[in-house]
């Protein structure tokens, strides 16, 4: 029991580092300024990238989770590359929940 929550804990770490990559792509680098009202947008980059990054992440690792257990763990019982294919799955599900986010926010509007 402990090793699979110890597993499902490593995914949970992939899939936040997944969103915070997802927000650095469409955030873009932060722009650098010795002036204090750049210094204060920066402040503002550095904290949405963070919360939006997190929450995106948190999907992530929910929807992985639920099809791990639904799903994956059933078919990968004893295969080889059981690992690969899970990080193949969460990259996936990253790619999905980054471009639904995109589209909702950047083309309907709705975010």
């Amino acid at each position: 029991m402990t090793k699979r929550i110890l597993n499902y804990l490593g995914w949970i770490i992939v899939a936040i580092l997944l969103g915070f990559l997802h927000m650095r792509i469409v955030l873009g680098p932060a722009s650098t300024s010795d002036s204090s009202g750049i210094t204060f947008l920066n402040s503002i980059h550095d904290f949405v990238l963070w919360y939006v990054g997190a929450i995106i992440g948190a999907i992530i690792a929910f929807a992985f989770i639920l099809l791990d257990i639904l799903y994956l763990n059933k078919k990968l019982q004893d295969h080889s590359k059981a690992t690969l294919i899970r990080l193949s799955v969460i990259i996936g599900l990253a790619i999905i929940i980054g471009a639904t986010h995109y589209f909702l926010e950047e083309i309907a509007d709705v975010i």
